[in-house]
């Protein structure tokens, strides 16, 4: 007897979106395949699902029953492992005291510390929130990052969190964000739908995604468009929470990569002498760029996301692409909440976005358009 599966089934435009929650992934199916996973799930047998699925479909039930085993041995012969390999015994490890380096920043109201082993883990955070820093002080939180065993480990208020190896910094990364955000906005992990790898920016009263591959420059169209009137609600790290499903400030600076340094110094001539990071292990090099916010508090409700890419010289393109394409693109640099109550919530947002992809090479086309779309003038 095959073993039950934890999934939602969520349709969306002529495809059905599949979780699994032992693993929290997601898959896209034609809509009868998505059926007979359900039919199948329920315990329902073979020969059964495959006597309906030939007179639905004219077919000759010998290849339906062929189709359907392989379904079975695809999702239920060999199931997804809900085990996940503990690489790093943390009670093992020891918080060290001799910290090289300490940091104090503010945010709004709330005070943190962070102390960090040597130079090299001060590079992985202090770039991002140097603009916050202020001089010591009592604080409300405080963050160690340290290495033991060749692995860099994170602790919030003396308690370990967990360890990653060289090749997972941004992990890492992820990991201080959304616990420095929980303690900012005195949330759990549980509260928010996701996080997303996007430029977030906003007017008074939405927000608009901005996603796409690595250098195609969504920070650099947010940093054009907080030089012209609207504001950075978020870079690179975009958490929605669960209850009102909005966008919420996270106070990073804007991150600008050097093959963008031509676009914007005309706007922001000091990143001509701001620092330059050299983050070899995620290849690439980049300066930072203040957000024009101060109010780390705000959050905002979001309907559209823009796939956005600049491209040398092209005309301006802009269109509605189908949803399945968009959320085929948002969710492999994505994190989903694993909570259930929650995959329902981010599903039945996603459904009610808007799914656009815009392509151009004049700033002032892309400033005229990305206009419309907070006016709701497409």
């Amino acid at each position: 007897m095959r073993k039950k599966l934890n999934l939602l089934f969520k349709p969306i435009e002529d495809k059905t979106i599949v979780w699994f929650e032992q693993k929290n992934e997601y898959t896209i199916l034609e809509n009868v395949t998505a059926e007979l996973l359900e039919e199948l799930n329920k315990g329902i047998e073979i020969n059964t699902i495959a006597a309906k699925l030939s007179e639905k479909m004219s077919t000759p039930k010998e290849a339906c029953i062929g189709f359907i085993s392989e379904l079975e041995e695809r999702y239920f012969e060999n199931p997804l492992s809900d085990q996940t390999e503990t690489i790093i015994d943390l009670n093992t490890v020891k918080i060290p005291t001799d910290l090289e380096f300490q940091k104090f920043y503010k945010i709004n109201d709330f005070i943190f510390k962070v102390e960090f082993s040597n130079e090299i883990e001060l590079s992985y955070v202090h770039p991002k929130f140097a603009h916050l820093e202020v001089s010591a002080t009592e604080h409300q939180h405080h963050f160690v990052v340290f290495i033991e065993n060749k692995h860099l480990f994170l602790a919030v208020n003396n308690t370990i969190i967990n360890g990653w190896k060289s090749n997972e910094i941004h992990f890492f990364q992820g990991k201080f964000s959304m616990e420095l955000i929980q303690a900012v906005h005195q949330n759990k992990e549980e509260d928010w739908i996701g996080v997303f790898h996007a430029s977030a920016v906003g007017n008074s009263k939405k927000t608009v995604l901005f996603l796409g591959d690595s250098g195609n420059g969504k920070s650099t169209s947010l940093a054009i468009l907080q030089a012209n009137g609207f504001t950075c609600i978020a870079d690179d790290f975009v958490p929605i929470d669960a209850k009102k499903q909005e966008v919420y400030s996270f106070p990073a600076a804007i991150s600008i990569k050097k093959n963008s340094l031509d676009t914007l110094l005309p706007i922001y001539p000091e990143l001509a002498t701001t620092a330059e990071y050299n983050f070899k292990r995620l290849h690439k090099i980049v300066r930072y760029l203040n957000p024009n916010t101060t109010d780390f508090t705000q959050h905002l409700p979001c309907r559209e996301l823009i796939f956005i890419k600049y491209e040398k010289n092209a005309a301006l393109q802009f269109s509605k692409i189908n949803k399945i394409a968009a959320f085929s693109q948002l969710i492999p640099d994505s994190w989903i909440s694993p909570k259930k109550e929650n995959t329902q919530v981010f599903l039945d947002w996603f459904e009610s976005l808007k799914c656009y992809q815009l392509t151009y090479s004049n700033n002032e086309e892309m400033i005229k358009t990305v206009s419309k779309v907070f006016n709701n003038d497409i």
